[in-house]
């Protein structure tokens, strides 16, 4: 196995934590849209917090599916074929999502804004819930034959883990996504004090999540007895992220929270594919059939091309993020400017 092979299985790593990391707090502030604008200048203001970021933010799941169709493509096979009714409903969702914020202010009538609302919060809250139940196949193994040909049903892929996995990735989505509201919202609105309110209730929920899924999905299979280091090292990992995170939203300091709810999200997808190392996906049917990484990846020369491509854009992906950060750093208010620019969006 060259190092090349190597360097790419962490590249994919990589660019799915920083997916999840961006997009995630996205999906949060749009599975809370509804919960929380209880009027239509708050639904606005809700809105504007995440227009300017959402369409950049799905750039990294395209970069994620691209470097795993390009390096390891007999692992992409496997996992999109096996799973491609998540797939298809996680890609239908994100182009909900952005039908719904252009179309929300093309007709000014009270029932064609909710039913982009109620659509809204149905393309957030889908893909954050079967990004999780993804990586707990991930993790769990799939019923995969010779030549990594998928010998499943969908029924196989829906198991009580898995929809832990949903469950946890849906509730630290949710979280994130809170946090992250509570620094763009100017502390003044009454929205900001229901979302800090939101924050600590999703808060509890995710810690029992994340905790109960790291140590079924983690500990109690052994997956790092290969790692020559202690299983509950990842649980405790985790425990200290979510303290964190309860401290930094009691005492106020909202960076602090959103730092290290995205530290948390980050952690959990570091891993589940450090767990996956070297087997990209274990086989139900007998270890005979795993998947791993060195039989998965492509050609040397192939990878080469694909180091050099990621070496030019890859900083520019990067800088133009930053850069989209740092122009709309500033909070919202809910005055009538910020609420006809929402609804432009």
């Amino acid at each position: 196995m060259t190092p090349l092979v190597t360097v790419w299985f962490v590249l994919v790593a990589f660019t799915f934590a920083v997916y999840f990391f961006l997009d995630g707090f996205t999906f949060g502030a749009g599975i809370l849209q509804n919960v929380l604008a209880r009027r239509e200048s708050r639904t606005g203001l809700m809105l504007q917090t995440v227009s300017p970021f959402w369409a950049a933010n799905e750039v990294w799941v395209i970069l994620g599916a691209g470097a795993i169709f390009a390096a390891f493509p007999l692992w992409y096979g496997t996992l999109f074929t096996g799973l491609y009714p998540y797939f298809t409903l996680i890609l239908f969702a994100l182009i909900g999502r952005g039908v719904s914020f252009e179309y929300r202010a093309e007709v000014n009538t009270p029932a064609w804004r909710i039913f982009w609302d109620v659509t809204s919060t149905i393309c957030h809250l889908l893909p954050a819930m079967l990004w999780g139940m993804i990586l707990a196949n991930m993790v769990a193994g799939m019923p995969i034959g010779e030549s990594g040909r998928y010998q499943g049903t969908l029924g196989d892929t829906v198991t009580w883990f898995t929809l832990l996995g949903g469950v946890t990735t849906l509730c630290l989505f949710v979280l994130h996504g809170a946090t992250f509201l509570l620094l763009r919202i100017d502390p003044d609105e009454p929205l900001h004090q229901r979302t800090r309110r939101a924050s600590l209730i999703f808060g509890a929920f995710a810690t029992v999540f994340v905790l109960a899924f790291v140590y079924v999905g983690f500990v109690v299979t052994n997956r790092f007895n290969s790692f020559g280091v202690t299983e509950y090292l990842y649980p405790l990992g985790a425990a200290i992220n979510l303290t964190l995170v309860c401290f930094a939203l009691v005492t106020k300091r909202e960076l602090l929270a959103f730092l290290a709810t995205g530290l948390t999200v980050v952690f959990a997808t570091a891993t589940v594919f450090a767990s996956l190392y070297p087997t990209l996906l274990t086989s139900t049917l007998g270890s005979q059939y795993n998947l791993t990484v060195a039989a998965s990846a492509s050609e040397p020369y192939t990878l080469q091309i694909l180091t050099i491509a990621c070496s030019i854009f890859l900083p520019l992906i990067i800088g133009y993020q930053a850069w989209n950060f740092y122009v709309f750093r500033s909070r919202i208010r809910g005055d009538r400017q910020a609420v006809e620019q929402a609804s432009a969006h």
